[in-house]
């Protein structure tokens, strides 16, 4: 029953934000990175962010600091989805709240250049899936996944963390699935939506890592790893600005080149994300070479994608230069 009141307060809360954001027109325009052409309500994934407010409260005020980065970071990234914020603003709140997420792992009881590393990966992180959020479904799908994956492995593998800040989460994301996860999407989850989920699941699976000990299971997040990392070689390889908008990754191309409906597309990176957890999970004593294997398949799936679509592009060039 306690679940059933917290989903019923974050549905109600996203509701009132619909609400406010047509109020006051905050709304997501077609741009060079999205892979829609249609006007949607920006901003859906405060959800988020509204979850870990109400596990906050109602849990005693378990994790403080982790709660006040995520507050820090949510607001900037909200307040960026308005209007633009200069990149030196948002690096230092960016680089304030992984701070205190850091603090709050513990991580500053280590070796200093433990959290040099685990700075340059979670900037990697936060910034990879802020950059997957472009069709419908594909945030909420993914991390949905994501999170039932941990919570698999707090409860029968090993806790590293309170059961109750999961289900938070995980009721939040069936939230915003709903809105988002169909073909015409009532709202979008926006830089607040993307970037609070990923510093949301960068803290629990620090906390996994850390309580393990074990650094393979960073394979949770594989599919949009190798997706970024190899779609940012690419744009270096073509001399691009990797900090320009951009359609270059293979789920852009699936959407808009290929002409994959977007939640046909979300549902192959959500179930080739499971797969991969599942694997890892039957595999575990492999659990250190397993992650290779991973990142070699993804890596030859992707790169045929790209071969694919780049054929396309060079023979449809030469029909119409025919014409």
């Amino acid at each position: 029953m306690n679940y059933i009141l917290i989903f019923i307060l974050l549905l109600i809360a996203e509701l009132v934000y619909f609400w406010l954001a047509n109020r006051f027109s905050i709304i997501a325009l077609p741009n060079k990175r999205s892979s829609s052409s249609q006007v949607t309500l920006r901003g859906g994934g405060i959800i988020f962010y509204i979850a870990i407010l109400f596990y906050f409260l109602f849990q005693e005020f378990s994790y403080p600091f982790f709660f006040i980065g995520l507050t820090l970071i949510s607001i900037v990234s909200f307040i960026d989805d308005i209007r633009s914020l200069s990149v030196k603003l948002r690096l230092l709140v960016h680089f304030t709240a992984m701070g205190l997420m850091f603090y709050q792992w513990g991580l500053f009881e280590l070796p200093w250049y433990f959290s040099v590393c685990a700075l340059v990966v979670s900037t990697g992180i936060l910034n990879a899936y802020n950059f997957m959020d472009g069709i419908n479904g594909i945030t909420g799908g993914y991390s949905l996944v994501v999170a039932a994956a941990l919570l698999y492995i707090n409860i029968y593998r090993v806790q590293f963390i309170d059961n109750e800040l999961i289900y938070y989460v995980i009721l939040s994301l069936l939230v915003f699935n709903y809105f988002n996860f169909r073909t015409k999407a009532r709202c979008f989850a926006g830089d607040v939506g993307s970037i609070s989920i990923a510093f949301i699941l960068l803290f629990l699976l620090g906390k996994l890592i850390i309580a393990t000990n074990d650094i393979s299971y960073i394979v949770l997040l594989g599919v949009y790893g190798v997706d970024t990392v190899l779609t940012i070689i690419r744009r270096l390889l073509l001399k691009e600005n990797i900090f320009e908008a951009h359609r270059k990754h293979v789920y852009q191309l699936l959407a808009n080149e290929i002409k994959l409906p977007h939640v046909w597309v979300s549902t192959i990176y959500a179930s080739l994300q499971a797969l991969i957890i599942v694997g890892f999970l039957l595999l575990e004593p492999y659990s250190y070479w397993y992650p290779c294997v991973v990142v070699a398949v993804l890596a030859i799936g992707w790169y045929a994608v790209v071969r694919y679509q780049v054929s396309v592009n060079s023979k449809q060039s030469t029909v119409n230069s025919k014409e």
